[in-house]
């Protein structure tokens, strides 16, 4: 059954410009914001033998809490843009096998929930990320878990996102057999279509860690490494409690020398001290995450070796298929560098969109670390360090 029509979120997007043989360039439009850039269009679909068209896809990838919700709103109004937001999140550690799947199996990726995202909405400690938990659909209220292409992805795109849900499923479990690879193509080739768009952009937060199997599933996919300054970001995430939790569960990770959770055994959670342990049950107490005192600079670390891990994963990329967006830079000038991040996506910078993500883009929280304390912001800054050393290396 070929997916229907449906209503998209309300996105308010920005007019296409008026069609002629050749689109106008944004430097061309009178109109136009004078900061935009000459633009040279060069990333384009391209069409496999077999027939099968292959759009543009880019990665964007970073520690989060670095302004990339905000970008994912920003692209989600551009006319050309299908914005996938969190995706890589949603589906997890195993939503990239490399074998091939049927149809059926790709489809349980996209709708088995999350353990980690069920167990922290259960407990009372949902992240801020969460759309579905915000306009509750059905599957609130059935009390099955609630789908992962569901929680963050699917409500970025669509008002309803249950009714698309229901109709990607019924095509989706009808797909022959081939790599998970080939599927997500398939998927973001079913979803281009639908809302109208021509180049896939994929954002997940604490994302750097996927950079080289990315590569190795998507040789043709190219990457856009988002940075925010560290102190900022380091304080950005002592106040999430999704890197609260990370940090936590690395922690019991550390305390039982394991390097994944799946690899626990009961032994090893009875060595756990009282204020850890009740976080590996199906529910825990909130105050567990909020309450624990898990020292600033601990996330100043955690961004370090982030940033570190990210970087020396993007040196192995080809340097034109990456490019760096700075958080900062972005709010000085957002003109300038939306425009260069469209022609990376290979879309045009359109004037409207442009007008519309520059009013979007708030810099209040900008500079927070510097409200610290003297000892406090000196010591946050020295665990940045690393990450910085290594933004400098790469040009940021």
């Amino acid at each position: 059954m070929a997916l229907q029509p449906i209503r998209p979120a309300q996105r308010h997007p920005p007019e296409r410009p008026e069609p002629t043989p050749t689109r106008r360039r944004a430097k061309d439009n009178a109109q136009g914001p004078s900061e935009t850039p000459p633009v040279t269009f060069r990333y384009r679909a391209i069409t496999r033998p077999e027939g099968e068209i292959v759009r543009p896809l880019t990665f964007i990838v970073g520690t989060g809490r670095s302004g990339s919700t905000a970008l994912s709103r920003v692209l989600n109004l551009h006319p050309d843009v299908l914005s996938l937001n969190e995706l890589l999140a949603s589906v997890g550690v195993g939503g990239l096998p490399e074998e091939r799947l049927s149809g059926q199996e790709f489809w349980n990726l996209l709708a088995e929930p999350n353990p980690v995202f069920e167990k922290m909405i259960g407990s009372g400690v949902p992240l801020p990320e969460f759309l579905y938990t915000r306009r509750p659909g059905r599957y609130v209220a059935q009390g099955a878990g609630i789908p992962a292409i569901l929680l963050m992805v699917l409500p970025h795109l669509s008002d309803q996102p249950d009714d698309l849900f229901d109709d990607l499923g019924r095509t989706v479990r009808r797909w022959p057999a081939r790599h998970a690879a080939d599927h997500y193509r398939a998927l973001f080739g079913v979803l281009c279509e639908r809302f109208g768009r021509t180049a896939v952009v994929e954002r997940s937060g604490y994302s750097t860690e996927w950079i080289p199997r990315l590569r190795r599933l998507f040789p043709e996919a190219r990457f856009v490494h988002l940075a925010r300054s560290g102190p900022d970001c380091a304080l950005s995430m002592s106040r999430h409690p999704g890197y609260r939790t990370i940090l936590l569960l690395r922690e019991i990770l550390e305390h039982c020398g394991v390097g994944r959770l799946s690899e626990l055994t009961e032994d090893h959670v009875r060595t756990l001290p009282p204020d850890l342990a009740p976080l590996l049950a199906d529910r825990f107490d909130p105050a567990l995450v909020w309450d624990r005192d898990i020292p600033l600079t601990a996330f100043g670390e955690l961004w370090s070796r982030l940033v570190t891990e990210g970087i020396a994963h993007l040196e192995e990329t080809p340097a034109s298929m990456r490019t760096a967006l700075v958080y900062e830079e972005l709010l000085d000038h957002p003109i300038r560098e939306l425009s260069r991040l469209a022609e990376f996506l290979g879309v045009e910078p359109v004037t409207g969109w442009l007008t519309t993500a520059q009013s979007m883009l708030d810099g209040s929280r900008r500079g927070a670390s510097s409200r610290l304390s003297p000892a406090n912001r000196h010591a946050l800054e020295r665990s940045c360090a690393q990450g910085d050393r290594a933004l400098d290396l790469l040009g940021h």
